[in-house]
């Protein structure tokens, strides 16, 4: 711990760092952490994990003012592991870490300036901003966890733009060739950390095992099930899950091996988390590689490895006995032709919440019901607008112009988005185009109209409330 300490990490966060396996000695240590520590602004290239902004993060969470907040940003996949993070490395530090999903806990959380470290998505900090619940002036650093993996980044722009020259500025990401662009806009005259490593050339044979980050353990438990190797060996970045893996493997008594470092020989090797390419290199000459890939990782494997093989868990997949080669071969091209972003980072939340062959199964019948022509099953149509319901009327002696203010002003949405308002004794009805609907209702919630705090909802017939007739002519 000594010679992490000498990198100016109090000595909570050293010892923190110490539990989880990092070193003073690690080359990305010891240049990352006193850079960090002393407030400079970083680009860091690094694969797509939590785990490897641990030490960046003890360094800028060891510098943090009284009274100031440090901004951890990242896709809404990595939010409850950033967060875990977080929390891990501040057990002892007196930090408080609040992971915000939404809007109306961290808008009291940050009233009552209760919050040091704020873990949120670009979007829900930018609303919490324009609540006026987020000041800028109160942001000591900023974090920009890969934000290639963001949907988009509009929302980014406007808060960066807000911060102060001074503010303390740190980038992450796992593609060397966007880390330039994103330093340039966001993170100028950064130190770059890492990078010659990620642009090697991808190597294999791998099998990858779709997963999402919160059944990592239950996962490594089936997957090595379903091998039943004479040895396995289980890499970590870390030392953060040793805990829950030697729960769910009764280690003392099997042939498995879990390990940080360089991995022994073994018949298989699970990478648990995402391995650096030297890394893989390594866990290569060690046994047959297995890797882990929970949302958000599958464009950072596709770079680093090949071929890969899936690896499907017994689940879900067992109960599909149908097969078409003809299709099978049309998703192989375009999965080989690439690039497929977009469609990852539209899926990315669903992988969170549902087994990826469940996901799979449906958009191949909705994929196999267009394709049978008339009569068949389609997608269902998105509705071009929705309706949102806000929580203040003419009992509160509240006006359509009142919403049509704050909407504008407040929530910076274009006045020609806004359709017809219906005003009802205890509340308001406003169509909103479809795509603007969330946003909106995570904007809205905590502002006030005439002293009251506001409450919205996208409508979808609440009970309890009476169905909307037709609406009136706007006001």
């Amino acid at each position: 711990m000594a010679a992490l300490t000498g990198l100016h990490l109090t000595p909570a966060l050293a010892a923190a760092l110490e539990a989880l396996g990092w070193s003073g000695t690690d080359p990305e240590v010891k240049e990352a952490v006193p850079t960090a520590a002393r407030g400079h602004d970083l680009a860091l290239i690094v694969p797509a994990a939590p785990g490897y902004l641990a030490p960046v993060l003890g360094g800028i969470f060891s510098r943090l003012p009284p009274g100031q907040i440090t901004l951890l940003l990242c896709p809404a996949v990595l939010l409850d592991e950033l967060g875990r993070l977080s929390t891990m490395l501040t057990r002892e530090t007196g930090h408080r870490v609040h992971l915000a999903h939404r809007t109306a806990r961290a808008s009291r959380q940050l009233g009552v300036k209760a919050v040091d470290i704020l873990v949120t998505t670009p979007d829900i900090a930018l609303s919490l901003h324009r609540q006026s619940k987020l000041p800028l002036e109160t942001v000591a650093a900023v974090f920009l966890a890969w934000p290639e993996s963001w949907d988009d980044e509009e929302g980014l722009s406007a808060l960066m733009q807000d911060l102060g020259k001074e503010t303390q500025r740190v980038v992450a990401s796992s593609a060397p060739a966007k880390i330039v662009d994103l330093a340039e806009r966001y993170v100028r005259r950064a130190l770059t950390i890492g990078g010659p490593a990620m642009g090697q050339d991808p190597v294999g044979p791998v099998r990858v095992v779709a997963v999402p980050w919160v059944r990592r353990v239950t996962a490594l438990t089936g997957l090595l099930e379903l091998l039943d190797p004479a040895s396995a060996v289980v890499w970590t970045l870390d030392r953060s899950q040793h805990q829950a893996i030697a729960q769910a493997i009764p280690l003392a008594e099997s042939n498995v091996r879990v390990v940080v470092g360089d991995a022994p020989s073994a018949e298989v090797v699970v990478a648990f988390d995402p391995p650096s390419p030297t890394r893989l290199r390594q866990l290569l000459r060690a046994g047959e590689v297995v890797l882990l890939s929970p949302p958000g990782t599958e464009a950072y494997l596709a770079r680093i490895a090949a071929p890969r093989r899936p690896l499907p868990l017994p689940g879900a997949l067992d109960a599909v006995t149908t097969r078409a080669a003809a299709r099978r071969s049309a998703i192989v091209r375009a999965i080989e032709s690439g690039p497929i972003d977009l469609g990852l980072a539209t899926l990315a939340p669903l992988f969170e919440r549902f087994e990826a062959p469940t996901v799979a199964a449906a958009l191949f019948e909705l994929w196999t019901g267009a394709a049978a022509g008339p009569g068949a099953t389609l997608p269902p149509d998105i509705p071009a607008t929705a309706k949102v319901y806000v929580g203040i009327g003419k009992k509160d002696g509240a006006t359509v112009n009142d919403l049509v203010a704050v909407l504008t002003k407040e929530v910076r949405l274009d006045r020609g988005k806004i359709g017809r308002v219906e005003l009802r004794e205890s509340y308001m009805l406003v169509e909103l185009p479809a795509q603007e609907a969330e946003r909106v209702v995570s904007a809205l919630n905590g502002t006030t109209i005439r002293r009251r705090r506001v409450t919205a909802r996208v409508d979808r017939g609440t009970p309890g409330r009476p169905p909307a007739r037709a609406p009136r002519p706007r006001r």
